[in-house]
């Protein structure tokens, strides 16, 4: 199956295409975008992989879901297109950044900026509904992604991996701890962010990582 996605990603992941999950999934994929409002766009939904490279690869946060609003998804998790309102996830990333480092929030939520340092911004989920979360799950979308950090911490050594909430974390569980750095804590929704988000310091634990093993940090 041709699959329009970035060169050094389309190499590796040839074989998972041929699969019979993946085929279905992409048929399930290409009636729903006729029958329905599907976010993200569909020449968006590999935008994550287009945006970093695997050899760019050194940090991977992990979502759950692509955002089910208008105009926000756009293929990198937690981040919405310029010009659009900051998701209360997002908005309490950036004051976790702002009390961690000290910087100054941003005014584009768009986090293409981490993509293109080697931020592998990937949700479980690449699709969804208009206004139905978690209507793309268990089509096949989150055997993929297992693949996406399998391949990731099998092939590259000293990534980081940030993992957000019980489901992010149980998607990282084979992950070897001797090989990467994994960063867990709650997830920043408003529901658990004040359990354990906010003051969990991920992203200087993260630069101090990369630095130690050689890496420039990321400009957060």
């Amino acid at each position: 199956m041709d699959v329009r996605i970035e060169q050094s990603w389309k190499t590796r992941l040839q074989n998972e295409f041929e699969k019979e999950y993946f085929i279905n999934l992409t048929n399930f994929v290409k009636k729903e975008y006729k029958i329905h409002t599907i976010y993200p766009p569909g020449r968006l939904i590999f935008n994550a992989f287009d945006k970093c490279p695997f050899e760019n690869v050194r940090v991977v946060i992990l979502g759950q879901d692509p955002y089910h609003g208008p105009g926000q998804a756009h293929g990198l998790c937690f981040s919405v297109q310029d010009g659009v309102a900051f998701p209360p996830s997002l908005s309490n990333i950036y004051k976790e950044i702002q009390n961690d480092l000290g910087i100054s929030l941003p005014d584009s939520g768009n986090l293409e900026r981490w993509a293109e340092q080697g931020v592998l911004l990937l949700n479980a989920t690449l699709t969804v509904r208009a206004g139905q979360a978690g209507s793309h799950q268990n089509k096949g979308w989150e055997l993929f992604t297992d693949e996406i950090v399998r391949l990731v911490a099998n092939e590259k050594s000293n990534v980081v991996f940030i993992l957000w909430g019980s489901y992010a974390q149980r998607k990282g569980e084979t992950i070897d701890r001797t090989k990467h750095l994994v960063l867990e804590s709650p997830h920043p929704s408003p529901l658990s962010a004040s359990r354990g988000f906010f003051g969990n310091k991920h992203f200087s634990k993260a630069n101090d990582y990369l630095e130690k093993h050689g890496m420039k940090p990321v400009e957060w």
